[in-house]
């Protein structure tokens, strides 16, 4: 009897534990929303009060327009950001998993931000020992996720520097996940 009542002490010790973590993540996540909300709105309403002062023949009043929409843009990522993130946490996101090369997405990603890793001059080094890496999943969601990561990149890294993205060999040995063994090894040092 002393045994289980010990287990449940334990259990519920663990629950109250996980539960609090749970709580403190929830309360970092309000803050972290609320801050990255705030920073485009308050952008926002500094723009307007300086376009009302100065009226809309102003010769700054076209810079300040681009500004607000770039700022209404960002804020409206964030509200779909912020939305998204809710219905997952629900589990009301619908998940279709199929079979996605995920080189293949990283490359596409890059590809599509090449302007603005040109403008920051970074260099990715890609190291992969195949030509795929098939991995399965929802291929939408990974997609997210890469381009989140590469937003990270571009926004976090220091200009004139290099970016490594490696891929570890396989546990399958050179066929790999999804491979046929035809696949070369190779390294490639890639500048978009």
């Amino acid at each position: 009897m002393a045994e289980g009542i010990n287990k449940i002490t334990g259990a519920t010790s663990a629950a109250v534990e996980s539960e609090l973590k749970n709580q403190q993540m929830k309360t970092d996540l309000i803050s972290n929303v609320s801050h990255d909300l705030k920073t485009p709105l308050t952008s926002m309403v500094t723009y307007i009060d300086l376009m009302k002062t100065e009226g809309l023949d102003s010769e700054n009043a076209p810079k300040y327009l681009d500004i607000l929409q770039q700022k209404t843009e960002r804020l409206q990522q964030l509200t779909e950001d912020l939305f998204e993130a809710a219905k997952a946490s629900s589990g009301a996101i619908p998940v279709r998993m199929s079979r996605v090369d995920f080189l293949s997405l990283l490359n596409q990603g890059l590809g599509e931000m090449n302007e603005k890793v040109e403008a920051a001059n970074l260099e990715f080094v890609i190291e992969a020992q195949q030509l795929h890496y098939f991995v399965k999943a929802d291929g939408q969601l990974l997609w997210r996720v890469i381009s989140n990561l590469l937003s990270n990149v571009l926004k976090y890294s220091q200009e004139n520097t290099r970016v490594y993205v490696s891929f570890p060999d396989s546990a399958r040995g050179k066929r790999g996940a999804g491979g046929n063994g035809d696949e070369k090894h190779f390294k490639t040092v890639s500048q978009y």
